[in-house]
């Protein structure tokens, strides 16, 4: 008899629209990894980035749904790209936030990364170049800066998505215009993170099918409730699981009752993909949201007075089924809520003035 698990076990809300085949693909950090590079960095120094824009059918990196940028929106929008290699789309890797003159805030899965030989470190200085004061990348645009110092955050582990945030100390302050942009404190962090409040995600890549874009793209989204994410994620991965499940129950010939209690088990010890240090944001129709290549990047809130204040950085989405690039119908994405980390921030910036 075939065990029946109704996946009851972590119910879905489904009045959000927030349906689980939505999220039934992999997480994956919010840039391209098909092509077997196991960074955004390892991707464009590869040439893989360029390789990909040539394939038409190939899922392409963009903030998706989005718009072009106006000429001087987003002024603390960065660009990282590999350290001596002409500014362009294919050596883009990461987006980043000037959160001071020589600061510049991004996720740090774009520092640090996988060698060949298997073991993770952060990359060097020289390895990075940042492009200041331009919503183009194009050759002769913007202050392309050298980096004087990386720092990711020591709780980040590569293998995993949480803590995904970092510091990259620009080696001079940038000689163009430009604005930094202020980050919230604990406090008022969670009054950001809430579900239905407005946020614009911004960043570089490329167009669909894959054709690249120099412009800055930007696509207005709104802050989701992290238990309705999490609940679509984990019944989805539930129900992907629980053929497997029946199967090595029935081979191993567990009772129907035991195999019940080792399911619900195994789901409550299950991490939640979206951590209480993530910010999880979309749309509920759909089809707006980060996507390859945008790693690194702001997530803003518009308040009132007409100013911004940087809540997320751009981290992680969803893997397309077809395994290449991102599910660009997928409702959100996850960003690292940087109102949780504001004491590291603070301790790594005064003790390197």
């Amino acid at each position: 008899m075939r065990l029946r698990f109704g996946l009851a076990l972590l119910p879905l809300v489904l009045a959000t629209g927030l349906g689980a085949e939505t999220a039934a693909t992999e997480l994956a950090p919010a840039f391209a990894a098909e092509e077997g590079n196991s960074s955004p960095f390892a991707f464009a120094k590869s040439g893989a980035k360029a390789a990909r824009a040539a394939v038409a059918d190939t899922a392409g990196a963009k903030v998706i749904g989005g718009e072009i940028a106006a000429e001087g929106a987003w002024p603390w929008q960065v660009a990282l790209l590999v350290g001596g290699t002409p500014v362009g789309t294919d050596t883009q890797f990461c987006g980043g936030s000037l959160v001071m003159d020589e600061w510049v805030l991004t996720a740090a899965h774009c520092v640090h990364w996988k060698g060949d030989d298997g073991t993770f470190a952060d990359l060097l200085p020289q390895d990075i170049e940042v492009l200041v004061g331009t919503n183009e990348l194009s050759p002769g645009r913007g202050d392309l800066i050298e980096v004087e110092a990386v720092f990711k955050h020591p709780s980040y582990v590569g293998t995993q998505f949480d803590f995904d945030i970092a510091l990259v100390k620009l080696a001079r302050a940038p000689m163009v215009p430009y604005q930094t942009i202020e980050v919230p404190d604990g406090e008022f962090g969670d009054i950001l993170n809430k579900q239905g409040v407005t946020t614009v995600v911004t960043g570089w890549g490329l167009q669909e099918g894959a054709m690249p874009s120099p412009e800055l793209r930007q696509a207005q989204i709104q802050i989701l409730d992290r238990d309705l994410c999490n609940n679509a994620m984990m019944e989805a991965r539930a129900e992907d699981a629980a053929g497997g499940f029946t199967y090595a129950a029935q081979t191993l010939g567990v009772a129907e009752q035991d195999a019940y209690a080792i399911w619900d088990e195994l789901v409550a010890r299950a991490p939640l993909p979206v951590s209480e240090n993530m910010i999880c944001s979309g749309t509920f129709e759909g089809g707006k949201t980060s996507c390859n290549g945008d790693s690194g990047g702001p997530l803003v809130v518009p308040l009132d007075d007409g100013s911004y204040i940087q809540a997320g950085i751009v981290s992680w989405g969803l893997t397309a089924t077809t395994g290449k690039g991102c599910e660009e119908t997928a409702l959100f994405s996850a960003y690292t809520n940087i109102s949780k980390f504001v004491p590291w921030l603070n301790q790594v910036i005064a003790a390197n003035p």
